[in-house]
């Protein structure tokens, strides 16, 4: 199959949410937009069931593509859309259908200021599993196209820095005509705190080798994205916290996933697994080795 930018739909507001994000970016891209629905088979009480049967289930699921799709055909007349109706259980087709892909994005629905963003089940399960950038669109985003747009948030780690990351975050930005926001935190680890208490400038010059350390990570990155304005931002504390605090304005916000093997359970790491909670832009989840 060709590259599409994919989106998984379920008929729920996010999801159309993220069909619409998802068009958008297909069209910067200049890629078709796939819609794929998964129909999960139905539990034997229900399939006997005669008002809310498999045949009048499968009615009502199979319109949910086709008529998303005719609402963006509508929308965006110059964008080619694709959509398509799968029977199985959704965090392994839709998985499935990322590899296939350029990009896949869900939807996440809206808790509230306190509770965050609640992801679900299967977007964690396809988060954990997509070899290829997953997005997560929370609950109420509308493209906003009086205003400029907002950078794109790179979360670093300079002791571990993958290209993979940084070159979905920078060529993001250049397809949008932004900038580039790189968060860094640090913490000191526990066999300094004794040297942190008996030198004041001892937190001084740690910060200033890991500003340092920043600068180098994004060198060859600024070098090669001449037109990308980058801004770095590197700080005490928690990590989790200070990527949700730059994605209010965000365009988007970048964070990586490293690929490791596991029997079962959602393996995203704690960074991750919060910001998707908690970010007010749409999240990209890039999965690296």
């Amino acid at each position: 199959m060709s590259r599409t930018v994919t989106v998984g739909l379920d008929g729920s507001p996010e999801s159309r949410t993220a069909a619409e994000w998802a068009a958008g970016e297909a069209r910067l891209r200049g890629l078709p937009l796939r819609l794929v629905h998964v129909w999960e088979p139905v539990t034997e009480s229900m399939a006997q069931d005669p008002v809310i049967g498999v045949a009048t289930q499968r009615h009502w699921t199979e319109r949910i593509p086709r008529e998303t799709a005719e609402e963006l055909r509508l929308r965006h007349p110059d964008l080619e859309v694709l959509s398509e109706h799968q029977d199985g259980f959704p965090g392994e087709l839709l998985a499935a259908a990322a590899e296939e892909s350029e990009l896949l994005v869900l939807g996440s629905r809206g808790l509230g200021r306190v509770g965050g963003y609640l992801v679900g089940s299967v977007g964690f399960s396809v988060v954990a599993r997509a070899g290829r950038p997953v997005v997560l669109v929370r609950s109420g985003w509308q493209p906003d196209g009086d205003a400029p747009e907002g950078p794109v948030v790179l979360g670093v780690d300079t002791t571990a820095p993958d290209d993979t990351v940084f070159a979905f975050a920078f060529e993001e930005a250049e397809r949008r005509g932004t900038s580039v926001r790189a968060v860094r935190t640090w913490s000191m680890p526990p066999y300094y705190v004794y040297g942190f208490a008996a030198d004041p400038t001892f937190d001084q010059e740690w910060s200033l080798q890991e500003e340092a350390a920043l600068t180098e990570v994004l060198k060859p990155w600024r070098q090669k994205y001449p037109s990308v304005e980058v801004t770095e931002e590197c700080g005490y504390g928690s990590a989790s916290l200070r990527l949700v605090e730059a994605s209010h304005g965000a365009a988007l916000v970048v964070v990586g996933r490293r690929r490791r093997p596991a029997s079962f359970g959602t393996h995203i790491g704690p960074v991750t697994h919060a910001v998707l909670h908690h970010a007010t832009a749409p999240v990209a989840v890039v999965p690296h080795d």
